[in-house]
């Protein structure tokens, strides 16, 4: 974009996906961060409610809630920094893609979370149904950014031999034996 020209309606757009996501994936990044180091804290306190035997799939469950959370999070960036790249549907892909990544973000973790507060004989509560929801977001979230990225082309300037219709180019000359 040149410095005196205003921006198109999709520039806007994908700016907007990307402050959007670089917000929620940093602040989601802290939280989650946050969670780890109160488990962490419950551990070397030795907290019982948290370590006992009988509350095994609690810690399991809180374990699972702060690792999906922190890589969700991360993935959130990396949806950010993409969003430039792709161009020309940009705006289609993260109208959908945007809310289904934030979706599976709070979901999966979510579920993990919610399912280790009340457990039933060494099962997780009624919050575990949110995981499932929101793997099937992340789901279509991944899918729709993966093929939206692999329909690029590379520029014209940048092809090399590869990308030749007959393959890369057979080297001349005999090789040398060892």
């Amino acid at each position: 974009m040149e410095p005196d020209s205003t921006p198109t309606s999709a520039e806007i757009a994908t700016a907007t996906y990307l402050r959007r996501h670089l917000r929620f994936g940093w602040w989601s990044l802290l939280c989650f961060l946050t969670l780890g180091i109160v488990l962490e804290s419950l551990h070397g306190f030795k907290v019982g409610w948290y370590l006992d035997v009988a509350n095994e799939t609690r810690r399991f469950m809180w374990t699972l809630a702060h690792a999906h959370g922190v890589l969700l999070s991360l993935v959130n960036l990396a949806f950010a920094v993409t969003l430039p790249h792709l161009a020309a549907d940009t705006v289609r892909l993260a109208r959908l893609a945007s809310p289904c990544l934030m979706g599976a973000t709070l979901c999966l973790p979510g579920g993990f979370l919610l399912g280790g507060v009340v457990i039933h004989g060494g099962d997780p509560g009624l919050g575990i149904l949110l995981v499932p929801v929101g793997a099937l977001f992340l789901f279509i979230a991944v899918l729709l950014t993966a093929r939206r990225a692999t329909a690029l082309r590379k520029p014209a300037s940048s092809q090399g031999p590869e990308a030749t219709p007959s393959g890369p180019r057979k080297r001349e000359g005999r090789r040398r034996r060892r």
